[in-house]
C-alpha cells in the first residue's frame, strides 16, 4: 500500500477541515439520524475498555463494513451490523492504530475524534465483506490477544 500523497498529507486536528467527507461508521448499534456517537463508551474490540475517541472512515468498504461486521461477531450477535454516514462535530486526526503502523500512510482513510459524530443516515445497500474475510480478521485479533499485542492507541 502506498503512503500519503500530496493530497493525502497526514490529517491532524489543525488541518482536518480540508476533508469534507462523506464519512462512515460501522457498528452493532441501532441508531437514527440526529443521534450522536460519543467517546466514553466500551470498546467493541477490547472487553471492558472505555474508549476516549470515536473512530470513523471515508471508506464504506472495507473499513466501515469491517467495523460493523466485527462488532456484531465480537458481541456474539447475528447479522452484519449497521453502517452510518456520520458528521464529525469537532476536529479529528488520522487513526494512529493503522496509520504508519499496520499500513504506510492511511490507505483505509481511518480517523478518530474526541468529539461526537452525528448520524446523518443509515446505509442500507453497503457491500458486506465475505464471511471468510471477517473470520480471518477475528482469527488475527485472537492471535494478537494471545500474544498480548492487541493494543489500541486511544
Amino acid at each position: 500500500m502506498e503512503s500519503h500523497s500530496d493530497d493525502q498529507a497526514p490529517v491532524t486536528y489543525e488541518n482536518c477541515d480540508r476533508l469534507a467527507g462523506p464519512f462512515f461508521h460501522g457498528t452493532k448499534a441501532h441508531l437514527r439520524p440526529g443521534d450522536e456517537l460519543v467517546p466514553g463508551q466500551v470498546s467493541n474490540f477490547q472487553s471492558g475498555r472505555v474508549m476516549n475517541h470515536i473512530y470513523f472512515t471515508s471508506q464504506v468498504v472495507p473499513a466501515a463494513a469491517l467495523g460493523a461486521q466485527l462488532a456484531m461477531a465480537l458481541s456474539g450477535l447475528e447479522g452484519d451490523g449497521h453502517v452510518y454516514e456520520v458528521e464529525p462535530l469537532g476536529p479529528f486526526e488520522d487513526d494512529p492504530n493503522v496509520t504508519n503502523k499496520r499500513f504506510p500512510g492511511n490507505p483505509t482513510r481511518s480517523f478518530r475524534s474526541q468529539h461526537p459524530l452525528r448520524i446523518v443516515a443509515e446505509l442500507d445497500d453497503w457491500e458486506r465483506l465475505p464471511a471468510e474475510q471477517v473470520q480471518a480478521m477475528l482469527a488475527s485479533l485472537e492471535n494478537l490477544r494471545a500474544e498480548g499485542r492487541d493494543v489500541i492507541e486511544d
